[in-house]
């Protein structure tokens, strides 16, 4: 049996655009060891180059295959769902290259989906425009429902936000793709060739990459190294299997892989 591993990046990797101590080895013992990863990210702004080269710049070098964006598993899941569809699209460079890839024809009216994600360059008017396509019958998908930091100066609204807008707006419940959702969980997974009980899942968050583990029937180790703290744990029905301070502290074999 091969194991494989799904790796949230911001917390886990690195904080912002410093790397997380030790970071850089675990990447490094991976790919000598030829173990199956995918750095799994809900931000669907950056395409896959982009992240690869972002994580260059802190020393790990990898190839856009090691990499699994809330944009390519909304590509990959309307691929499927509807390969010859319309789409209004709020959103930036990742999401629109994944949806062009796979076959998605972007347009500005009466669009069969209505699709947010990530962005500090559409308007409220082009909100308004959205909501209207919604109420007349567009379907509405969100990449990811990931709150905001609510941290002063925080230069993007966050797309809970803006989400939790456009539903008010319309009263339909948008569909969500990224993590914890299965939709992004089990496509991250696929795409790497894993089976369920060959993959693990590592981040910093007990409310994305924990939970949406737990509800796939992954293994699951939480680091923290980003927003959770071990006092936290008592907070949650759920638990990871593992929990380090940082990647760094991962011995290989994990105890659970044969």
């Amino acid at each position: 049996m091969k194991n494989g591993l799904l790796i949230d990046m911001d917390g886990v990797i690195y904080a912002g655009d410093e790397l997380i101590p030790g970071a850089d080895e675990f990447i490094h013992h991976l790919l000598a060891n030829d173990i199956p990863f995918t750095f799994m990210t809900n931000n669907s702004q950056r395409t896959a180059l982009e992240v690869v080269r972002k994580v260059k710049k802190l020393g790990i070098d990898v190839t856009e295959e090691h990499v699994y964006t809330s944009a390519m598993a909304t590509g990959k899941f309307l691929s499927d769902q509807a390969p010859t569809g319309t789409a209004y699209v709020l959103g930036e460079g990742g999401l629109l290259t994944s949806l062009h890839e796979s076959g998605l024809t972007l347009v500005e009216t009466d669009p069969e989906f209505v699709i947010l994600g990530e962005g500090r360059n559409f308007t409220l008017e082009m909100v308004q425009r959205a909501v209207d396509m919604i109420l007349a019958g567009a379907k509405f998908i969100t990449t990811n429902r990931d709150p905001s930091p609510k941290k002063p100066g925080w230069n993007n609204l966050g797309i809970a936000a803006t989400t939790a807008m456009i539903e008010e707006a319309t009263g339909r419940k948008a569909f969500v793709i990224g993590k914890p959702g299965p939709v992004m969980m089990r496509s991250a997974r696929k795409a790497l060739g894993l089976e369920t009980a060959e993959t693990t899942v590592i981040g910093d968050t007990m409310d994305t990459d924990i939970q949406g583990g737990v509800q796939m029937g992954y293994k699951t180790i939480l680091t923290l190294s980003g927003v959770t703290k071990k006092e936290d744990l008592s907070h949650y029905a759920f638990k990871p299997d593992m929990v380090v301070n940082s990647v760094k502290d991962i011995v290989f074999p994990l105890k659970w892989w044969k």
